[in-house]
């Protein structure tokens, strides 16, 4: 057994910071002295070297010593005459490029890290090669190079199920992501829930959030398959994506419970709560989430979206900025800098954020909703309604697109009544949908018709709680000189959110009436504006400093 030998043995068993030292120490002999180490061996103390280099997450530095492994590598190829094929402990040339492509995109140099795995052989690629190939065109935009490394991902392993999803993210139909898995299927026992599964990542790849959800909840409610951490997740996105906030929550604390160190889709779970008003509770998760990983995009979302609901612009502008650093995919802090950019006025940045998420996500209308909420901004009414026109035609007519060009259409007065008839159509299919209540009362508040307006808010109030739609009603009852409850409602709505604004000016100016005979209230669009769902609120921010107290913020240094 030679030194090499022990080196090895080290670097299995996991002993990096010796194998650093004594491997730095035995290079530097052997550029001192050539003859001491044969080229495979000196070819193995640069990799063990290398590999320790990289456990120490100094990127950089692995990638070049991998570098010079490989240097090292076509020096032994051309100088040995008797080359046998590597045992299984000799470092291998496609793990040692693999490894610097991992470096490259640690380092986010991806078209590097791409062009070092397309110098592999496609009969030499591991499924691991491909797997990272394919996120890497998916990224870069490349779809049919990322379907092609995909499929090949499944070929070699079938059971590769976020490979599946990668190909139906890509517009690859179900049916044809199925049929790569229906031998393993059919060859072993216990495995007939996966074709349904493959639907309901299809279905909600299409948009199709009605059958996702239906799909889902038929896979979540088998024996075999409830309280899966993941598949309740994946229900709460799709509630969530379908605008229904009280079974979305209700599913991710659901799966939290389950899992307390659960951080995929807490970034969702953290927007919603911070939406509806739970500032506290937010608060307590983004901290709990800090404590199990501050390497991940969802804590800082969830404590951006803390400081956004707070009017703190600027700072929930810097934490999504930093969630993208650790996660360029994430959308939620792609959608939360681009709010909080177009908060403080800075449009145009807003937009690139939103067109970004939209990339993404193609199927979230949030993504949508954002860059049109831009647009009306700027007074981009034509690109708002081209925009809404085309999430209709493509995702067809359900509560959510009708809304969504409803709310375009209430911007100009010559659709006001299309406006009216599309709202009238979303609140058929779902009585219950917020976003259509409100805008269709802030069309009633428009034409003066405050008993039907309030008609429709208890309606809605019926069957739930939002702190938005009390604040209206209260708004529509002082309309009609009922003072008593309106201040009723406007307390409801303070305590679901005890920093909803707008419900407290409805109280003050309420409190400073000297005779209610005298009391007027104007219902226009800004006082009827938002919906609990959109994530948006008024204002500007009032921090002079923008950073200086960051390092504070959650321990950081």
């Amino acid at each position: 057994m030679n030194v090499i030998d022990h080196v090895r043995d080290m670097a299995a068993a996991g002993l990096h910071s010796n194998v650093r030292i004594i491997s730095s120490l035995l290079l530097t002999m052997s550029n001192n002295n050539p003859e001491l180490f044969s080229p495979s061996q000196k070819y193995q103390l640069l990799v063990y070297h290398a590999d320790a280099i990289f456990h120490d997450k100094e990127y950089r530095n692995a990638a070049c010593k991998y570098n010079m492994a490989l240097q090292q590598k076509k020096v032994l190829s051309k100088t040995s005459k008797v080359w046998k094929a590597p045992n299984s402990s000799f470092p291998s040339e496609i793990e040692v490029k693999y490894k610097i492509a991992e470096c490259y995109t640690i380092l986010k140099l991806d078209k590097d890290a791409i062009a070092v795995l397309d110098g592999i052989p496609s009969r030499q690629r591991t499924p691991k090669i491909n797997m990272m190939l394919a996120n890497l065109y998916r990224k870069a935009g490349h779809e049919r190079s990322a379907v092609t490394s995909y499929k090949e991902v499944l070929r070699q392993c079938p059971l590769a199920l976020d490979a599946i999803i990668g190909l139906l993210s890509l517009s690859v139909k179900g049916a044809e992501v199925a049929s790569m898995t229906i031998d393993v299927i059919q060859s072993l026992p216990n495995l007939e829930w996966l074709s349904v599964w493959i639907k309901s990542y299809a279905f909600i790849h299409a948009g199709d959030n009605h059958r996702a959800i239906n799909s889902i909840r038929s896979l979540e409610k088998k024996s075999l398959m409830r309280d899966n951490v993941d598949l309740l997740v994946s229900l709460a996105d799709v509630y969530f994506r379908a605008g229904d906030t009280k079974n979305s929550i209700l599913k991710f604390e659901q799966a939290q419970m389950l899992d307390p160190y659960l951080i995929k889709g807490m970034d969702v779970y953290g927007y919603l709560m911070a939406r509806e008003g739970h500032l506290e509770d937010v608060e307590v998760l983004g901290g709990r989430l800090f404590n199990i990983s501050d390497q991940h995009a969802e804590p800082w979302v969830i404590s951006g979206c803390h400081s956004f609901y707070s009017k703190r612009y600027s700072r929930a502008l810097y934490l999504g900025a930093k969630a993208i650093q650790l996660n360029s995919n994430s959308v939620q802090a792609l959608l939360l800098k681009g709010a909080a950019l177009r908060n403080m006025g800075r449009v145009q940045e807003a937009i690139i954020h939103f067109r970004e998420s939209m990339r993404l996500a193609p199927c979230r209308l949030d993504c949508y909703e954002g860059l049109i909420d831009c647009y009306l901004a700027s007074n981009g009414i034509r690109e708002a309604m081209g925009m809404a026109n085309n999430i209709y035609k493509t995702l067809g007519a359900n509560a959510q697109t009708l809304t969504i060009l409803a709310t375009v259409c209430l911007e100009d007065p010559v659709t006001q009544e299309k406006a009216k008839t599309l709202l009238d159509k979303a609140l058929a299919q779902r009585p219950d949908y917020t976003k259509a209540v409100v805008k269709k009362a802030e069309l009633l508040s428009r034409e003066q018709k405050y008993e039907e307006g309030i008609a429709l808010l208890r309606n809605a109030l019926a069957n739930q709680s939002d702190c938005v739609l009390h604040r209206m009603l209260g708004d529509f009852l002082v309309a009609v000189n009922d003072y008593q409850e309106a201040m009723d409602q406007y307390s409801i709505a303070l305590s679901l959110d005890p920093n909803d604004q707008k419900s407290l000016e409805g109280m003050q100016k309420m409190e400073k009436e000297e005779s209610p005979a005298d009391a007027t209230v104007e219902l226009d669009g800004d006082d009827m504006e938002g919906s609990g769902e959109d994530g948006e609120l008024e204002g500007s921010d009032s921090e002079a400093a923008q950073w200086a107290d960051q390092e504070q913020w959650f321990g950081m240094q």
